[in-house]
């Protein structure tokens, strides 16, 4: 694809939204696609996978609904894509999940479908997915200990030909199915996504036959400067300045420990529209699997600016040319050198990179949000085992059953069912009775816990208990829970969240023993296993908030009486019992005082 117009080629503006609109309506049926037809819970009930749309020629044309932490670096893995194969053809498809050259890390199989029209590449269909197993040397496609890539075990694939003239290439086939654990759900997974790139790549011909090939080449370059135009009139509503953030990660027993910083330096220039984002002052990759990539490091920059920007703004190539994130080689959030681990780089340090940008950005003018509870605890664990039910098949799956606590903004409350910062809400929550369904797994509670969100003008997103048990037999469990240590910290005075916990319960006594943040274990039959999430944190003072919104929460079981009162400086009259609780003004106002 050219990356210039000629100074005569224009587009009307209703056509321009038209286009916009068709592409992502495609990116909204290749979702669907994936959505119904993929085969594991993370997929089908969770949704933990993306769509997106890059030119030929490695721009960002269009993300619709993917999870943030996929999707802002698409291109990097197309560029590898042109880099590494002169040959590509129409009906070649490639798999691609190697950290090292632009993909997250290596538990997001990504199918890139390159898309011909007269015979010209002109786009490339990318469906990226989070796997259940990838062959790692334990059941769980997260390994925050790993040492190195090796000790990881994952199979790595660097955007290799999974398929040639529209028909899978059996060596590749026949080499996940031996290392995978459970290698017909990958299968299934792995068409379920092939057939959303199909789909993206027939949808993209139609259009282009239906506009022409002019038309289409025209809109691209329109779209991008549209877009770019939105980025820049943003940020000029900003204070130019330079801010800081700071936050911390959980230590890692036997490895740092120490929790480790995160600084996050953030320059806007108002006058130019642009923003740069330096995440170099920080410490070396450890010896563990939390390391960052480029891809995670560059986009989890991006999502954090994002997220303080108009929600219906454009995020593409058109929109990143304002941004400027500096990271450098064998840097945390950096990105690593082979075969430095970073299994974990869409998570954990990924939400701490995303929660200091937001929060950095908070000084900047009415914008910004707190941190946003990020704990891959109980609720997100993978579970693995053989389900006797089913003659002892092997199954393996990541649990996504709690709601960790989003962050407070400057205009709104923290979302109940926000996520972990890097899923930008998107990522949905299990259905219990699917999970229960499809893995021999009970869930015993499921409930709000009361106090759990930061305080402030505007409150924090509540934490969730969970707890559940293996139904028959023995059940591992692997969990990688940041924010115990360091919960999610509010911003221009508003308070941290709850951080997480979690424990193993005895059903007999319900004796408690509390367990590791990060490690697998083993539970029986005879164990359940307890969480609470991270609550996010606060925005501005709690002694600001509305009156009448530290009664609802209190009616709605979000902060509890003695808080409302000792942290809120907000006084009642009545009960709750008998729906005549109020405001004491009076009260209220001397506390306030």
């Amino acid at each position: 694809m050219t990356t210039s117009t000629s100074a005569t080629s224009t587009i009307d503006p209703a056509t321009l939204a038209v286009i916009a609109n068709r592409v992502n309506a495609i990116l909204r049926e290749m979702t669907n696609t994936l959505l119904r037809s993929g085969r594991s819970a993370i997929l089908t009930t969770a949704r933990d996978f993306s769509c997106s749309i890059v030119t030929a020629d490695n721009r960002l044309l269009a993300t619709a609904e993917g999870l943030p932490v996929h999707i802002f670096g698409s291109h990097l893995q197309t560029a590898t894509m042109s880099n590494l194969h002169k040959d590509i053809e129409q009906g070649d498809a490639f798999l691609h999940n190697d950290p090292y050259n632009g993909n997250t890390h290596a538990a997001d199989h990504t199918i890139l479908v390159p898309v011909f029209i007269q015979g010209k590449h002109l786009f490339t269909a990318v469906a990226k997915a989070h796997q259940a197993d990838i062959g790692n040397s334990f059941p769980t496609t997260y390994m925050p200990m790993a040492k190195d890539v090796y000790e990881e075990g994952a199979l790595i694939f660097t955007a290799t030909r999974i398929q040639r003239n529209y028909e899978d290439v059996q060596d590749i086939i026949r080499l996940c199915r031996m290392r995978i654990r459970v290698p017909d759900q990958w299968y299934g997974d792995y068409l379920a996504c092939l057939g959303s790139a199909r789909i993206g790549e027939r949808r993209l011909t139609e259009l282009a036959e239906k506009y022409g090939l002019e038309t289409i080449q025209t809109f691209v370059e329109e779209w991008f400067a549209y877009s770019e135009r939105r980025i820049e009139h943003a940020i000029k509503k900003m204070k130019s300045g330079t801010y800081e953030a700071l936050t911390h990660h959980d230590p890692l027993p036997g490895i740092i420990d120490e929790s480790i910083p995160v600084k996050v330096v953030a320059k806007v220039d108002a006058d130019e529209g642009r923003i740069v984002i330096d995440l170099q002052d920080n410490i070396d990759c450890l010896r563990a699997g939390i390391n960052m990539s480029r891809a995670t490091s560059t986009n989890c920059a991006v999502t954090g600016i994002f997220n303080i920007l108009d929600a219906d703004m454009p995020h593409n190539h058109g929109t990143l040319q304002r941004i400027d994130v500096k990271i450098r080689e064998n840097c945390i959030v950096g990105y690593p050198v082979h075969p430095t681990s970073c299994s974990m780089a869409t998570s954990n340090l990924a939400d701490r990179v995303i929660n200091a940008t937001q929060t950095a950005l908070s000084s900047a003018g009415s914008f910004g949000l707190a941190e946003g509870g990020a704990s891959l605890g109980v609720g997100t664990s993978v579970i693995a085992g053989k389900d006797s039910r089913r003659n002892n098949v092997p199954y393996v799956n990541q649990l996504v059953v709690t709601a960790m606590g989003g962050a407070a903004s400057s205009v709104a409350d923290g979302w109940l069912t926000m996520g972990v910062p890097v899923t930008g809400g998107l990522l949905l929550r299990d259905s219990i009775e699917v999970d229960e369904q499809k893995y021999p797994v009970h869930f015993e509670k499921l409930e709000l816990v009361i106090d759990s969100g930061g305080a402030g003008k505007f409150r924090g997103g509540a934490s969730t208990l969970v707890e559940y048990s293996p139904r028959f037999g023995d059940m591992t469990v692997a969990v990688f829970a940041d924010s115990r240590v360091n919960p999610a910290k509010g911003t221009q005075g508003g308070l941290s969240g709850r951080g997480h916990f979690m424990c193993l319960k005895d059903k007999a006594s319900d004796k408690e023993e509390n367990i590791p943040s990060f490690g697998q274990m083993v539970m029986t039959s005879s164990q359940s296993i307890v969480g609470i999430d991270a609550g996010g944190g606060g925005y501005g003072s709690p002694l600001q908030r509305d009156t009448q919104r530290v009664l609802n929460d209190v009616l709605e079981g979000y902060v509890s009486l003695e808080k409302a009162k000792s942290v809120y400086g907000v006084a009642f009259t009545g009960k709750i019992i008998d729906e005549s609780l109020a405001v004491d003004i009076d009260a209220t106002r001397q506390l306030r005082a």
